[in-house]
């Protein structure tokens, strides 16, 4: 029989909300959540609730959104289990230490590759078959704590990062839970170091398309950022958004040409062509749509022998 537990959750983004409504729905008591403070957001720059505390308030749970975690330690001592998924900040020892019988954290890959911020979009860009979830005890370094479970999935040929991000939290939550049933069984195993990779956090440099690479890596950049920052091309300047698209191996012309064939709008690349299927204008209500749709609406922008822009 589950011996329920008093948990307390730190998470921040859609991810963790995932987790968080998982554990609401187990046998364990969720006393507080901590999530990030209220950030501007959108062209009004207006404070915006993260999505967990929008989540947690939605279902009278208490919130808590110190600048510094460290603050909330009468908090913390009196749980049994701080779960954290996704929160943003890297905790103290003396946030670590102060719950009675753990810090848990639940991480989107298979520890330790991809440790970091961003290790659904460092997978797929790194042409990934196969990632996982890992829940681990958190301790001093990133993401480098011992491993109380891991299970891993397929990546689809197709899966965008987005997509990916949501069945890997749905899956984490459903370890995670496991993990706590058995909290006093299982012995943590320390990851090997020596096997570590690294998942920097994304900037807007990640999101350029340089189409002097391969046409089959800039599919994977436009698979990993798709639903999110997305990869985006430009035209002296103006931005063009890649949404959907795939490699294919057609002989390729002067890099960042935009060509029409006979499968469709194609752009050449350092080797192949990235066949386009959904794009994004600056123009327009800038709404996704379909190429051709793009090269009805806007030819000067994107159409037949337009040169798209070649990082330097």
């Amino acid at each position: 029989m589950t011996v329920p537990l008093t948990l307390g959750f730190a998470g921040t983004p859609d991810f963790a909300v995932r987790i968080l409504r998982a554990l609401l729905d187990s046998p364990h008591r969720v006393s507080a959540v901590f999530t990030q403070p209220d950030r501007p957001a959108g062209r009004s720059r207006r404070l915006t609730p993260s999505p967990t505390r929008r989540f947690a308030e939605a279902h009278a749970v208490p919130v808590y959104t110190p600048e510094r975690i460290g603050e909330e330690l009468p908090r913390l001592a009196s749980l049994d289990v701080l779960v954290v998924a996704a929160y943003g900040r890297i905790l103290p020892p003396t946030v670590r230490e102060a719950p009675a019988r753990a810090c848990i954290n639940g991480h989107a890959p298979l520890l330790p590759r991809w440790r970091g911020a961003a290790p659904v979009e460092r997978a797929i860009m790194a042409g990934d078959t196969t990632t996982g979830i890992s829940i681990m005890r958190i301790d001093t370094g990133l993401d480098s704590g011992p491993v109380f479970a891991r299970r891993s999935t397929p990546i689809g040929a197709d899966e965008t990062g987005a997509a990916l991000t949501e069945r890997l939290a749905d899956l984490g939550a459903q370890t995670l839970l496991e993990c706590l049933d058995r909290l006093d069984e299982i012995e943590p195993t320390p990851q090997d170091d020596a096997q570590a990779t690294r998942a920097p956090k994304l900037t807007a440099r990640d999101a350029i398309i340089d189409w002097t690479r391969p046409a089959a890596d800039i599919a994977l950049q436009v698979r990993a950022l798709s639903g999110r920052r997305s990869a985006f091309a430009t035209r002296d300047g103006e931005r063009i958004g890649i949404l959907a698209a795939r490699a294919t191996d057609a002989d390729a012309s002067t890099p960042g040409r935009l060509e029409r064939t006979a499968a469709g709008f194609t752009v050449a690349c350092g080797a192949g062509a990235l066949l386009l299927d959904t794009v994004q204008l600056s123009r327009g209500k800038g709404r996704p749509m379909v190429a051709q749709a793009a090269a009805n609406g806007f030819p000067e922008l994107f159409a037949a022998g337009v040169q798209f822009d070649v990082p330097g």
